[in-house]
Formats: structure tokens, C-alpha cells, sequence
């Protein structure tokens, strides 16, 4: 017997991107159309989501943990923790991110991917490589020891270990072998330019051998200036190319999001959290990648003071960038579910309320507040 739940009266997000009064039907953890509904038998739940928005489940491509653990922990635990916290925030879809690690850390950390499922969490579709393939001068919170030379072969042998779960590496392309490993790797993985000292002509090359995006856009990477428009100009330039934009009000100014938004288009703007082991705990210190981090308030620093990843998940980073940035609401959701999905290539059965895909979504009030998630046709919150 089939469970059906039908979400009535709520301001439902559209596969175009606008908002529309309408009802969402699923049948077991699919959205249907209403013909399918009707036709199949079950016991059926109502919903009323009156005075609200009914938004596609969140996708955080790029972010390391959350709740005291961390993608680099490389545990069932771990993992189990970080899916089960960022489904009870409306992230229903996720590609935890590594650090610049050892060969053996990251391999460890496939292993785990490979084997790991979670029913009462976030689906895990993947890997985030963020990492050892990037610049020193660049390298932010990740640790210098481990940097490593653009490397095919250590990507395959990562890549079987996970069994296919890396979604997405980042590179720098001004590094050695880089621009070999970009035309050798773009068609079976996203490649995205990050921790990178890059100027505009060597980023326009990587983008032209198949990258495709800009890992936490102007963070760990030279500034779009007048005579020097480096990798940012170089992405604005792409059709082809997305950029990731942290909106937790302290990786980037207001004003410079709005300025993004004018600059990409809602269509090419994917929202990330790139949150830390910190996320949804006190202030304190805590690890990232084996360096300590200070945690105060919404700032997460190194020792000597870079900025170390965030601590708000992508739901606040959605809220603050409404809220606090001037975007809007249909921009935010687009860049924060659909887009990302896109990215990786899962846009089939995720990234919007189309019949079809995966019964994952988030009910909002009118202040954005989460009323509702929903994954796989379950309730869970």
C-alpha cells in the first residue's frame, strides 16, 4: 500500500524559479502529479501550509562538518552525525568536503564514504576534494604539509577507493600539472579553480580546458580589480561557470553578494555554508584539518587570524542572505537547491518539486522559520 501526503495551501517553488500558490503531491519518497496520486491507493496525509513557502530540501555541495565532527574524521560516526544535523535543518542533500590532507587521511576518508548510507539523514551524494591540489600562497586554513602537485593518477586511485562518490576537486591552475589534470579530468568530474594565485588569463584557460567553478568566491583568491580582473573576471565571463558565494554576514560583504548576484545571475550563483566541526556547538576551539580554530560568535580564525571556514549552516546562510543581504527569497532558494544540484549532476532526482524526484522539501513561514522537512515522503521535523 502506497503512503501518500499531499502539501495543500502553500506558496510552492517553481521549477522556473518563482513562487506560486499550489499543492505538492508524493507517493511513497517521490513527488507525483496529481493523476498519479489520485490513482494510487493508500492511506493519506494533508498538510496545510497556509501563510508559508514550500521550498525544494536544501543541497550544501561544499562544507566540512558540523556538531563536533568533521568530514576529515573519516567515520561512520562522523558522518552519521553531520547528515542527521543538516537534515533537521532543511539540508537534505550533501557532499561533505575534505581538507588538504595525506594521501592515506583521504583515502581513509573514501573508504567510509563508500560504504556509508544514513536513513535518518541528509542523502550523501558524495565527495567534496577541496584540496591538496592547491596553491601555498593560497592555502587559507589548509595545511601546508600536505599541499601536493595536480596528480591524475592520485585522483583514480582516491576515486576507486570511493567508489565514485568524489563529486567535485579543486585545483589551482597556475600550479604544476594543473592545466593537464583539468583536460584530463572535466569530463568526468567537477573541477572548481580554488586556493589560487591565478590571474586572469590562466584562469580563462582552465575554464576553457573544462573547469567549471569558483570555490568560496573571493575568499583564498586574488580580488576582481579594474586592470586585473583574475579568476573571478575570468568566471564572469562563462557561461559554463558557477560561482560559490558564503553568506553567513562575515566571509563577504553585503554588498558585494548583491554585487555577485548582478554580476552571475541567479542561475549560476550556488550557495554553500563551508561550515566546520563548530557548526551548531559553543563558542571555543576547536580542529579543522589538524589546525586549531577559535570560534567566537559567527567568526571561526586560525592562530594568526584567517578566517577558518564558518559555523552557520546553509538554511541561516539562505535566511541571512534574504534577510540581511537584499537578495531574494527566489534567488536564495534557487542558488541554494537547485544550482548546486546542478553542479554536480544529480539534477534527475533533486533540486526542485518536480514529479519524479526525490520527495525532499522544507516548509517556511512567512519569517523563514522551518516549519516543516520532509525527506524521502517522511516527515522528520
Amino acid at each position: 500500500m502506497t503512503v501518500k501526503h499531499k502539501i495543500i495551501h502553500g506558496q510552492v517553488f517553481q521549477e522556473d524559479g518563482v513562487f506560486s500558490p499550489g499543492t505538492v503531491y508524493i507517493c511513497s519518497d517521490r513527488i507525483v502529479s496529481e493523476e498519479e496520486y489520485q490513482a494510487a491507493e493508500g492511506e493519506e496525509t494533508v498538510t496545510d501550509a497556509s501563510g508559508s513557502y514550500v521550498i525544494p530540501g536544501l543541497t550544501d555541495i561544499h562544507f566540512h562538518g558540523c556538531m563536533g565532527k568533521d568530514c576529515c574524521d573519516g567515520t561512520t560516526e562522523a558522518f552519521r552525525t553531520i547528515a542527521e544535523y543538516e537534515l533537521r535543518q532543511g539540508v537534505t542533500s550533501i557532499t561533505p568536503a575534505t581538507m588538504t590532507m595525506s594521501e592515506e587521511v583521504l583515502s581513509q576518508i573514501c573508504q567510509t564514504a563508500r560504504d556509508f548510507s544514513c536513513p535518518n539523514g541528509a542523502d550523501f551524494c558524495g565527495l567534496y576534494m577541496e584540496g591538496p591540489f592547491i596553491s601555498l600562497e593560497k592555502k587559507g586554513a589548509q595545511n601546508a604539509a600536505y599541499i601536493h602537485p595536480a596528480d591524475t593518477a592520485m585522483l583514480k586511485r582516491l576515486q576507486d577507493i570511493s567508489g565514485g562518490c568524489i563529486r567535485t576537486v579543486v585545483v589551482a591552475p597556475e600550479t604544476e600539472g594543473a592545466m593537464e589534470f583539468i583536460r584530463e579530468n572535466s569530463g568526468t568530474i567537477n573541477i572548481s579553480l580554488a586556493h589560487t594565485t591565478a590571474d586572469y588569463e590562466t584562469s580563462k584557460e582552465a575554464f576553457s580546458l573544462g573547469a567549471s567553478q569558483l570555490t568560496h568566491m573571493y575568499n583564498a583568491m586574488p580580488p576582481l580589480t579594474h586592470r586585473a580582473p583574475g579568476p573571478i573576471g575570468a568566471a564572469a565571463e562563462q557561461e559554463h561557470c558557477m560561482a560559490e558565494l558564503i553568506c553567513d554576514g562575515v566571509h563577504i560583504h553585503p554588498s558585494v553578494v548583491r554585487a555577485s548576484f548582478k554580476l552571475f545571475g541567479d542561475d549560476r550563483i550556488i550557495l554553500i555554508s563551508d561550515s566546520m566541526r563548530a557548526a551548531g556547538m559553543e563558542d571555543g576551539s576547536y580542529d579543522l584539518g589538524g589546525q586549531t580554530v577559535n570560534v567566537s560568535g559567527n567568526l571561526a580564525v586560525l592562530e594568526d587570524g584567517t578566517i577558518a571556514g564558518s559555523v552557520t549552516n546553509l538554511m541561516d546562510c539562505l535566511r541571512t542572505a534574504v534577510k540581511d543581504m537584499d537578495i531574494p527569497l527566489e534567488s536564495a532558494v534557487k542558488c541554494a537547491a537547485a544550482n548546486p544540484i546542478k553542479a554536480i549532476g544529480l539534477w534527475k532526482d533533486y533540486g526542485s518539486l518536480t514529479p519524479g524526484k526525490y520527495a525532499n522539501l522544507a516548509v517556511l513561514d512567512e519569517a523563514l522559520n522551518l516549519k516543516q522537512v520532509i525527506h524521502r515522503g517522511v516527515s522528520v521535523f
